[in-house]
């Protein structure tokens, strides 16, 4: 009898499980096995397609970005920093809330502890996030330039806040806070926006 030929890998959708298994589970949390099993391949088909568990982390990590919105720097386009602002924490709360996912935000809770194994992710998941809130402070920065925010306001402040309350959203969801309760942060957040 010989040898069938082997069976194709819908590498889109074997990403996807790795995305799945990553975001619950972190980087650490997610073994070899649980990632192979979700995946529906082999450890070797896993390295030969994927490269290393590093590797995959990063593809899932770049799948995560490229499929929500709000974490897109498109999104600061907006007419007015505010209606930027409101629809970047609303996409957020939509996405940590979705029930077809786990909860939380990938980036925020990917590797938020870890040991010697995950420190390069923790470090690859705070460029991200910095790199997002610099984004943030620029947009800012324009806005009070053209007048829309106060000329005594702080865009850097204020880029820290909104992504302190990016990352609570997170947590928030993580912990099992419903849409709804969300949703109120985020009105308060936008009650404090500089006027």
């Amino acid at each position: 009898m010989t040898a069938g030929r082997p069976r194709a890998v819908d590498k889109t959708a074997a990403l996807e499980s790795a995305l799945m298994v990553f975001w619950e589970k972190g980087f650490e949390g997610a073994s070899l096995n649980d990632l192979t099993r979700s995946m529906n391949i082999n450890r070797s088909s896993l390295y030969t397609i994927f490269g290393s568990k590093q590797d995959l982390f990063y593809l899932a990590l770049d799948h995560y970005v490229s499929g929500r919105p709000f974490l897109s720097s498109e999104i600061l386009n907006k007419d007015t920093a505010r209606e930027a602002v409101e629809e970047i924490l609303n996409l957020s709360a939509d996405s940590a809330t979705d029930p077809n996912t786990p909860p939380g935000c990938l980036i925020i809770q990917g590797g938020i502890s870890g040991g010697e194994e995950s420190q390069f992710i923790r470090k690859e998941l705070i460029s991200r996030r910095n790199d997002a809130e610099h984004n943030l402070k620029q947009r800012l920065e324009k806005a009070k330039e053209t007048g829309e925010l106060p000329e005594n306001s702080n865009p850097a402040v204020l880029a820290r806040f909104i992504t302190t309350v990016l990352e609570g959203i997170s947590i928030q969801a993580a912990d099992g806070a419903t849409r709804e309760e969300i949703q109120e942060v985020i009105d308060l957040a936008l009650q404090l926006w500089p006027n």
